[in-house]
């Protein structure tokens, strides 16, 4: 099999499963916890723990936040199945920060990619981000309060990944 056909199961990258919508999270490390859970929940990562270490010291050697209030913690993991994103849409008024110097975010994506998967890992950041960087593309996920609907969203901007 090739690298590609054992990242991708046909569920995609993202599914309504991992979306958490209204989420309440004290801080960036409780949010990407209970993003990470949802992942492990789906069996897309094991090592729950283990995982999150990895997520939060990638967040101490740099700030993922995005301008325009998004927050894209992430790992490359050994604990990781199958590269997955779990996307949180804050409850309003509990924006997080993520250290984006235009302010705290209220859309957090966690990018989990296995440990061996580099180049899948970069590529997925890079076109995630681009796509983040659209505000039509942000005010449609925030909008969309439906979590079949960001599921769409977010895999459609990542049809890249369907080979």
């Amino acid at each position: 099999m090739s690298e590609e056909s054992l990242e991708l199961s046909d569920a995609g990258l993202t599914t309504p499963e991992l979306v958490i919508l209204g989420m309440v999270a004290g801080d960036k490390e409780d949010a990407a916890g209970q993003l990470a859970f949802k992942l492990y929940e789906q069996g897309r990562i094991f090592g729950l723990e283990g995982f999150l270490a990895q997520v939060n010291s990638r967040e101490h050697q740099m700030a993922t936040g995005l301008p325009g209030g998004v927050g894209m913690p992430h790992a490359r993991s050994q604990y990781v199945n199958q590269t997955s994103i779990a996307v949180g849409v804050t409850k309003f008024g509990h924006n997080l920060d993520f250290g984006a110097i235009d302010g705290k975010a209220d859309l957090v994506l966690l990018v989990a990619t296995p440990a061996e998967s580099f180049s899948v890992h970069l590529e997925v950041l890079s076109t995630l981000a681009r796509s983040l960087f659209k505000e039509n593309f942000r005010e449609s996920l925030r909008r969309a309060n439906d979590a079949e609907v960001i599921a769409e969203l977010i895999n459609s901007s990542l049809v890249f990944f369907n080979h």
